[in-house]
């Protein structure tokens, strides 16, 4: 299902009634609206922020523009679209940078919304982008945080500066030192957490605050606590002055209410979000974007990225002209497929393509055949991977026992590859779509 998929489904099935009508009445729109409010209330958005939402567009929607529109239920999607957006924030909100290095990020939140984790992320992400990090750890009570940094750390690829269980303020003071004399820019602070918000715990934070004096404040919260992570979130922004916030598990199965609550509500913008368990699952947040994704229209800029990180230009050309002249093999078909797993999820890359959404309504890629098409491709010998048309009755009964699969499975495979390579020639000719490639 992922992120907003309720959501997503109730206000396209609204927004259909709407589009399908020529002019739309006052009450029309009105019931439209009472819809969208228990829809947004269903995907558990704060009772204030669902309210003051609905009496924006309803305002905007009733509007002259709208009523005389020869499209009138395309207005009222683009407002929902654009009311949608400004919820979350309108842009994409970046990080600060200190112009006096380090750039100090405190990170903070509760126990079990996966702040140390994140915080490995954040490490991996900027590390990328050709910053010098340093990850603090300032946990001193959880058993096993600071060997749970030291984990991510390693997988980041980033330094893990710990003096053991001493005061947290110390060692905060310490590591801007040591950053300072190893020429490091970016430090990231993985503070305490506590499984409920105490006095304890906020003083704590405070004085690393005052210690430090960070250049951001990003608070870790988890999409599947609903409306309990917004509670969370205005209690840290009203003792800390957070400069931002990071959701986790966006990729789960949640309502999403959070998401589109939390900026509402503390006026903080959301910066990054978790959508996956790997170092890299970690991604800016485009409300724009989002706000795409939520009505069904798909986010293609973050697909094109997704795609861009892991397939460069030279090996799209290379792609399009094998597609072409139809002399794809399964030596790249693997290959493909290892590049699509460095993207993420397939069936999460699905729900990016316009259209898709609506399209492929309870559709789902099963990644186990995806292994299983692997496992065939590899009992292959290299000369069969590259001439399919070589493999006879035999071959396939050898190639089905190495694999551990059915003699169906392996002419299954066989027949869906010539399928795709005609498909990927016409798309190729046509010059479409390769750059996806």
């Amino acid at each position: 299902m992922g992120l907003f998929a309720n959501l997503s489904q109730r206000l396209n099935h609204i927004f259909s009634k709407l589009t399908k009508r020529g002019k739309l009445t006052e009450l029309e729109i009105k019931e439209a609206m009472r819809e969208i409010r228990v829809a947004l209330l269903e995907a558990d958005v704060n009772f204030l922020v669902a309210k003051s939402f609905v009496a924006r567009v309803s305002e905007k929607a009733l509007g002259e523009k709208v009523m005389q529109s020869l499209t009138p239920g395309q207005q009222v999607v683009k407002i929902v679209n654009d009311e949608l957006t400004a919820l979350m924030g309108s842009t994409n909100s970046k990080l600060a940078v200190s112009p006096n290095p380090p750039t100090i990020i405190m990170m903070c939140g509760l126990q079990g919304a996966g702040k140390t984790t994140m915080s490995g992320k954040l490490a991996y992400l900027l590390k990328g982008q050709g910053k010098k990090v340093l990850l603090v750890a300032c946990d001193i009570y959880r058993p096993a945080a600071i060997n749970q940094l030291q984990v991510v750390g390693k997988t980041a690829g980033v330094e893990v500066f710990e003096k053991g269980t001493q005061n947290p303020v110390k060692t905060a003071r310490q590591a801007i030192d040591y950053a300072k004399k190893m020429m490091l820019d970016t430090i990231i602070i993985d503070t305490a957490g506590r499984l409920h918000i105490n006095e304890e715990l906020m003083q704590e934070l405070k004085s690393i605050k005052k210690e430090v004096n960070p250049t951001e404040i990003l608070l870790t919260i988890d999409a599947m606590n609903g409306q309990d992570s917004v509670t969370v979130a205005k209690a840290f922004d009203e003792a800390l002055d957070i400069s931002g916030i990071i959701l986790t598990k966006l990729d789960g199965d949640t309502r999403g209410g959070v998401a589109l609550s939390v900026k509402e509500v503390t006026g903080k913008p959301i910066k990054f979000c978790g959508v996956g368990e790997k170092i890299g699952d970690i991604e800016p947040f485009y409300p724009d974007r989002m706000a795409s994704r939520i009505l069904g229209m798909g986010d293609v800029l973050t697909l094109i990225e997704k795609a861009q990180s892991t397939i460069t230009e030279e090996e799209a050309k290379k792609y399009e002209k094998k597609f072409r002249e139809n002399s794809f093999t399964f030596e790249d078909y693997l290959a493909q497929m290892d590049k699509m797993k460095k993207m993420g999820n397939i069936n999460d890359i699905l729900a990016m393509i316009p259209g898709a959404a609506s399209k492929l309504k309870g559709v789902t890629v099963d990644e186990k055949e995806l292994e299983r098409n692997k496992a065939i491709i590899q009992s292959m010998t290299p000369k069969e991977r590259r001439n399919p048309d070589i493999i006879k009755a035999s071959q396939r009964k050898r190639i089905a026992m190495g694999s551990g699969t059915q003699i169906q499975d392996v002419n299954r495979l066989l027949k869906q590859f010539e399928q795709s390579k005609e498909m990927m020639k016409q798309f190729a000719n046509k010059k479409h779509g390769a750059k996806l490639f």
